[in-house]
């Protein structure tokens, strides 16, 4: 199928996009990417009367570190990340390029575009799943200026945000690095989105973890963390007897959907097995200088 007809419209500063999205109705949808809302067009399950494209704004296309903050434009493809191996950029921030390469094919990681996964919101997409790891700041612009929003109010359900009318995404801020972290995910081939998928994060304390976090994708309708469960691993020593217990503390507190690709059930045996796998690829990776 082909889209239904739309408005083409090209911008190249952000504050145009604003005004722009401002002028068009609410139907109207900003172009990034365009690797989630193309294919949406194309089946016509997304109908935008008009598309907003940022692709020539530069300023947005960007990774810079600011003391122990990563921030991360919009634009930034995810290949720029899987790239990444400055150490004095990705010191503490090293599960992002390695996520990065779960991503999809090639061609999609070099079009895709960070900001585009955390507008679009997939819970099983990569940098929803670390946006709520790492308590990111997601940052928007809109009528009123600049906004932050934290990665743990951003997610408000299937492919929602609480992004405001009128407002694009300009940042992902990451504000501390981790001694630890690893995502690991399931997919019937590689390339396609994950059935499943787990990222976890902690600091190491003389073998023992501490500030841990977990969070699942293709749980729920949006990426799941739960206090609950990262209280339960604060604490434990970080071998494997502990990562055996959090992960079926974990499959006991979610209640994922059944689809074509597997039942409930299915999924919670997945979850158990992407945590305990992320645990042992945190725990055996290097620790980060910071």
């Amino acid at each position: 199928m082909k889209p239904a007809s739309f408005e083409y419209h090209r911008v190249f500063t952000a504050d145009e996009a604003v005004t722009l999205l401002a002028e068009l109705d609410d139907e109207a949808k900003v172009l990034a990417g365009g690797q989630s809302l193309a294919p949406m067009m194309n089946f016509r399950l997304a109908r935008p009367s008009a598309l907003v494209d940022i692709n020539p704004v530069g300023e947005l296309d960007y990774v810079r570190r600011d003391g122990d903050v990563l921030k991360i434009g919009a634009l930034t493809r995810h290949r720029t990340i899987e790239l990444l191996d400055d150490p004095s950029i990705i010191d503490g921030y090293g599960v992002l390029p390695s996520a990065a390469r779960h991503i999809g094919h090639f061609p999609i990681r070099t079009r895709g575009t960070v900001g585009g996964s955390i507008a679009h919101s997939d819970p099983s997409a990569e940098w929803c799943l670390l946006a709520l790891l790492l308590d990111a700041q997601i940052v928007t612009l809109g009528p009123q200026g600049r906004r932050e929003t934290a990665a743990r109010d951003w997610f408000t359900g299937f492919l929602t945000t609480s992004i405001e009318p009128g407002e694009i995404v300009v940042e992902t801020a990451f504000p501390r690095p981790r001694a630890r972290a690893a995502l690991t995910e399931y997919a019937q081939r590689k390339g396609d989105f994950a059935i499943c998928s787990a990222a976890v994060a902690y600091d190491d304390a003389d073998g023992v973890m501490s500030d841990p976090a977990i969070v699942l994708g293709g749980v729920a309708s949006e990426p799941f963390r739960s206090s609950e469960l990262d209280e339960i691993a604060s604490g434990l020593p970080a071998e494997p007897s502990s990562f055996t217990r959090i992960a079926r503390a974990a499959a006991d507190l979610i209640d994922p959907p059944s689809d074509l690709h597997g039942d409930s059930a299915y999924r919670k045996d997945l979850a158990q097995t992407m945590i305990e796998r992320a645990f042992a690829e945190a725990a055996d990776g290097p620790v980060s200088a910071r």
